[in-house]
This record gives C-alpha cells, structure tokens and sequence, in this order.
C-alpha cells in the first residue's frame, strides 16, 4: 500500500471532489447533443466548476499559495508555493463522451514541481507522484516500459489545433515516427499520455505548444517512474517552451533525433 503524505492527501481530497461532478457532468454531456444550447457552452462550465472547486479546496488547506489556473489565469501567493491546474485536460474528448480526459494538479515549490496528480474520474485511475517518493497508480507503484528496440515502442502525440502549429512539419515528424515505430495513438489528453508513459503503456510521447498546466503533473510522475522529459530540442525546459518528449531512458535520444531530423526537412523550415 502506498502511503500518501500529508500534503498529497490535501490535492487527492481537493481531486476526487472536482471529479465527481465532472463524472455527473459527463453523463449529462450526450443527452446536450440536441440541445438549443449546445453541449460547448455546458462543457465550459463545467471546466469552469472543476477549477472553481479544486481551488477552493486546495486553498482552504494550504492558504498562502498561489495559483497558475487554465481558466482564472495567474493567482499571486506567498512566492514560493504555487499550484498549478488543468481542470479539464482532454475537453474535446468530454464534449464528444469519450471517456479519455483527466484532472491535472501540481504543486510547485521555489520553482521545482514537488508533487503532481493526474486523474481520470471516469475510470477512477489516479496516477500521482512526491519528488523523490516514485510514481503511483492507486496504490501500485509504477515504472516506465523497459523496451529497448524502438520499432516495437508505441508512441503517444498529439495533433497541433487548426491554428495553430506547424502542420506540414508535424505531419513530416508523424510519418518520420510512424516508420521507426511499432505504432503512433493520438488521444486527446496529453496529461493522461504522460501518465501513461510513467505507467509503461506508451513507451513515448511528443507534442508541440502545451501549456504548463498540461505537463508539470505528467512530467513529474514519468521522471519519477524512471523515464525522462525534454524540450524536443534536447533541453531541460520542457514545460517553459511547451515542446514536449517524454520516453524511459531507452528511446530520448533516438526518438528525439527522428523529430528534430524530420523538422528539419520540412519545406517550410527551409524557405
């Protein structure tokens, strides 16, 4: 059984309450699709409700920290201490009942992510890390796959929106990756692809132009099941640039050299 801290039990109590509304607001999601109304504005609010209900709760417990929210934006606090939130990762899935989407909170401390919850409310899979304490699933400790052959990794990405992003260099990377590998899932939550690094089901992951909030919980539970996250051009400052690889310690340099190879041959970079 894994023991859980003080401090992470705070964020898993603040989790689970965000969670279950968001699951009543799931079921309701299918019968919006008729809606005069339509099922977009319903889903905002519920974002909405997820967030407003982890901040109070995270707040009530901890009361001078800050927040960085996907919503509400910044939220000064005592300068050390600042929670970092996705309360909705995967909305488009939500929109479309798809149960693929998850709650995203980190804790950062003088500028190091110290703790992170990933948490899927539809299958109740809570995948949570302490810096330092490893990576868990519920109660069972998680590590990163151990292959070592890259044409039998499986590797998760995620499409740039319409617009925004490079597309005609994506693609060329997609096809780059897609040749090298065993196979390529785009699912539509890049906090839950994280996750599932650290949990050893992908054994990889790109995406370009995140946001903090969608990696720092990601980032720490894949470092702390033993695998590695960089910027995908080879430095340490993923979640500032927003360019994120993520793989166990057998594909970074491989899988990174494919993407940053196949950028490179894009038309549009050499115009």
């Amino acid at each position: 059984m894994a023991t859980r801290s003080a401090l992470f039990t705070v964020i898993e109590r603040a989790a689970r309450k965000a969670g279950r509304a968001l699951v009543r607001d799931f079921g309701e999601v299918e019968n919006l699709q008729v809606s005069v109304k339509g099922p977009g504005d319903f889903v905002s609010a519920a974002d909405r409700r997820a967030e407003q209900t982890l901040r109070e709760e995270l707040q009530r417990a901890r009361p001078g920290y800050g927040f960085l929210l996907e919503e509400g934006g910044e939220v000064a606090g005592d300068g050390v201490h600042r929670w970092i939130i996705d309360p909705l990762d995967g909305t488009t899935n939500f929109l479309h009942s798809i149960p693929q989407f998850a709650i995203s909170v980190a804790l950062e401390r003088g500028g190091d992510i110290v703790a992170g919850l990933v948490y899927n409310p539809v299958q109740d899979e809570m995948y949570w890390a302490e810096r330092g304490h490893g990576a868990f699933l519920n109660d069972r400790r998680l590590r990163v796959s151990g292959r070592a052959n890259l044409g039998e990794a499986l590797v998760g990405t995620g499409i740039p929106f319409q617009t925004r992003g490079d597309h005609p260099s994506y693609l060329r990377q997609l096809a780059a990756v897609m040749a090298r590998t065993a196979g390529v899932r785009r699912m539509g939550a890049a906090a839950l692809d994280l996750a599932y690094v650290a949990a050893g089901r992908l054994d990889g992951f790109f995406e370009y132009g995140l946001n903090p909030w969608d990696i720092a919980a990601g980032a720490l539970l894949v470092r702390e099941a033993g695998g590695f996250v960089e910027d995908i051009d080879g430095r340490q400052n993923a979640i500032r640039t927003g360019n994120v690889i993520a793989t166990n310690g057998n594909f970074l340099g491989p899988l990174g050299r494919i993407l940053r190879a196949a950028a490179k041959d894009s038309p549009r970079s050499e115009a």
